[in-house]
């Protein structure tokens, strides 16, 4: 049993950027197309998060020419290049699978608000 742990958290990526489920991202990945090998986004939001450990996944949902495009990415791949969290989400939820049948606006999520970027907001209008 420890073998296989020792093996899981060879795997493991050190350093994973943090988000979470109702955040809209951007996911920079690897794509090898014959011998050459480039960097992709996609942006979407995180619908939900799957397992724990080296096997953690993380669906993005997007809409593409009022399309609905979802992409399973694995956390601790090794062809994931960086994740960007472009709007924080407030959700109450952990499987946001509502949002399949919502169209338009009804399939917004409300933005998240810091209190220290609501804070250096109001310092600006003041000064």
């Amino acid at each position: 049993m420890n073998e296989i742990r020792a093996i899981q958290a060879s795997q493991m990526k050190e350093e994973v950027d943090q988000f979470k489920v109702g955040d809209t991202v951007r996911v920079h990945f690897k794509i090898v197309e014959g011998k050459t090998e480039r960097v992709q986004a996609y942006e979407g939001l995180v619908i939900c998060m799957k397992n724990s450990g080296v096997g953690k996944t993380f669906t993005v949902r997007k809409n593409s020419y009022g399309v609905g495009v979802e992409r399973v990415f694995p956390l601790h791949s090794p062809r994931i290049v960086k994740i960007e969290v472009m709007r924080p989400g407030k959700v109450r939820r952990a499987k946001l699978y509502y949002i399949r049948e919502k169209i338009g606006k009804a399939s917004k999520i409300k933005e998240l608000i810091s209190k220290k970027s609501d804070e250096a907001a109001r310092e600006e209008v003041q000064a």
